[in-house]
């Protein structure tokens, strides 16, 4: 659960983003603060990770995420934010419960201090294992890179595209659909402009089959008289 304002952003932008990312493979399950029970004899092993992305499980809705239920197939994916009211062995016992039950890669961001820490199970020890790295880490599962600055941390699609706030993707679709607008404004003008001309050509026909015609009578009219128009 968010404890303030700043702490639910980047739950949301984790999640939501993330959601965004794998919209459209059905087998990519993400969730947010969703109590997920790794062992059905032991409802009291449980956790509630801020955001989870679970590889292999179709979307859809769940009240929680009973692994037994799900293939046993656990959450590859768990991100925490470190909230003002996080203790150390509040997050002690969270890393012992995704290292002890199969996370593959372990995300925790403090936005207070702007320190990113990541685990990722080793082949070697089949264990989280913390990774050294310098400003950027690209996940292994989500090709989602991680940069580091100085003052924040910023989150690149594969594709290249940042992770954007609810408010930040709103603008961006309203400008997706401004241009749109704009470029369908551009066509009707663009068809409007050939249809004008279209018209004059019409019109410009037109005068000169009247023209044609309007010689073509006073020919007549002229050869009627016995006068050779040619002639003239």
């Amino acid at each position: 659960m968010a404890e303030n304002t700043e702490h639910f952003d980047w739950i949301a932008k984790f999640k939501a983003n993330l959601e965004l990312l794998f919209a459209q493979d059905p087998q990519v399950f993400v969730a947010g603060d969703l109590l997920w029970y790794p062992v059905e004899s032991d409802p009291k092993q449980r956790q509630a990770p801020d955001t989870m992305v679970v590889f292999g499980r179709p979307k859809g809705p769940r009240s929680s995420y009973l692994q037994w239920r799900e293939a046993g197939i656990a959450p590859q994916v768990v991100v925490e934010i470190l909230s003002p009211g996080n203790r150390f062995g509040e997050m002690l016992k969270k890393f012992q419960f995704y290292d002890r039950f199969g996370v593959e890669e372990y995300y925790l961001y403090d936005y207070g201090r702007n320190e990113l820490t990541v685990w990722v199970r080793s082949p070697e020890t089949s264990q989280l294992a913390e990774v050294e790295f310098g400003q950027t880490w690209t996940s292994p599962r989500t090709a989602v890179q991680f940069h580091l600055s100085a003052d924040r941390l910023a989150l690149i699609r594969p594709d290249g595209r940042p992770f954007l706030s609810f408010v930040e993707l709103d603008q961006e679709r309203q400008a997706a659909v401004d241009l749109a607008s704009q470029e369908r404004q551009r066509a009707e003008q663009e068809r409007q402009r050939t249809e004008q001309e279209r018209q004059r050509a019409e019109q410009e026909r037109q005068r000169a089959e009247q023209e044609r015609q309007r010689a073509d009578r006073l020919a007549a009219l002229l050869r009627a008289q016995g006068i050779d128009p040619d002639q003239l």
